[in-house]
């Protein structure tokens, strides 16, 4: 019998979002600088005749294993894209919390392909891979090389890989799930509507490379000029590199672009879940904190530390005095 095969999906986090308006057809058109933690799920496939998926981890109860599974439905569409492959039994150990903010479901379908990818001899960067995970969900993409980098539009606009300096992180999921849709609609934004901060912005996404069958690749909640300020401290702060390690990011520039930036989508999930209140506050109480900030739509909140003692010493606070809350020092990059 053939060895599973294995792969970690890591939390996808967002280090800014802005919101730039939401289009006619309802979506949301969106801007964020994304990087990948450390600590995820872990996905495992052992092929075989039949497609199925089983889930278990501190945080799988409950999950469906039926077609509406986000990596179920990554696989039927790359076979849509490819025709019959071979698959087998997934088996998914379920460590992120759900519906927090940090792309668990994405993140688990974009390794689902990354495995059947492996499996099937596909390239990592065949344009099956994109398009299927772009008809998979919004945050599939970006999730499919897991690598730091902008992404816009509705998650299928990719700017180039960006190679991070080293940002000590503290993930914090206060055990309340959020869903996407109410925090939008807590925005307000109509068809059709710019967003009142950005209205009169220049358009500030990154250039994108060839079009790939849909997929292009390439503060406190946002201000005119510090939108333009943070595009430009991230593309201009170093040269491109090289071969694949992507734009090379001064740290110092860095954090003052992060910390002119913001989240829109902040103010109007802390209306859904006023506890993201309390994790912000919490956050920004521990010794070391430079930035506090939620990640997409919430309510998982991040903080950035100089050090790895800084991170972990809050995190052991923490977890001391909320005892309910999902709490994780990592490494974004």
């Amino acid at each position: 019998m053939p060895a599973p095969l294995t792969i970690r999906a890591r939390a996808k986090i967002n280090l800014t979002l802005r919101v730039l308006g939401r289009r006619a057809d309802g979506y949301h058109e969106l801007e964020s600088l994304v990087a990948f933690a450390g600590t995820g799920d872990a996905l495992s496939l052992e092929p075989g005749p039949q497609l199925s998926l089983t889930i278990d981890g501190p945080r799988g109860q409950g999950l469906p294993v039926d077609d509406s599974n986000l990596i179920l439905r990554a696989t039927r569409a790359l076979e849509a894209e490819t025709g019959p492959l071979r698959t087998g039994a997934f088996h998914l150990v379920k460590r992120l919390p759900v519906a927090s903010g940090i792309g668990g479901g994405s993140a688990d379908a974009a390794a689902a392909l990354r495995l059947l990818a492996r499996l099937n001899g596909l390239s990592p960067d065949d344009p099956a891979l994109l398009r299927a995970a772009a008809a998979t969900g919004a945050d599939v993409p970006v999730c499919l090389a897991s690598r730091a980098r902008i992404m816009a539009g509705i998650g299928e606009r990719l700017g180039p890989p960006l190679t991070l300096p080293p940002l000590f992180a503290l993930l914090v999921n206060p055990g309340v799930p959020v869903e996407t849709a109410p925090v939008f609609r807590a925005l307000g934004l109509q068809p059709g509507q710019r967003h009142p901060l950005h209205s009169s912005l220049p358009d500030t996404s990154p250039h994108p490379e060839e079009p790939r069958s849909g997929v292009s690749k390439e503060g406190p909640e946002g201000a005119g000029t510090s939108a333009i300020i943070f595009r430009d401290a991230l593309l201009r702060s170093a040269p491109q590199d090289e071969g694949s390690r992507g734009i090379g990011l001064d740290r110092a520039a860095l954090l003052a672009a992060l910390g002119a930036a913001g989240n829109d989508l902040e103010a109007p999930a802390r209306r859904v879940a006023p506890v993201i209140d309390t994790v912000l506050a919490a956050l920004r109480a521990q010794p070391g904190c430079r930035l506090a900030r939620m990640s997409g739509s919430g309510a998982t909140c991040f903080a950035l530390f100089d050090d790895c003692r800084q991170s972990a010493a809050a995190g052991r606070a923490l977890a001391r005095a909320q005892s309910g809350w999902w709490v994780k020092p990592t490494l974004l990059r």
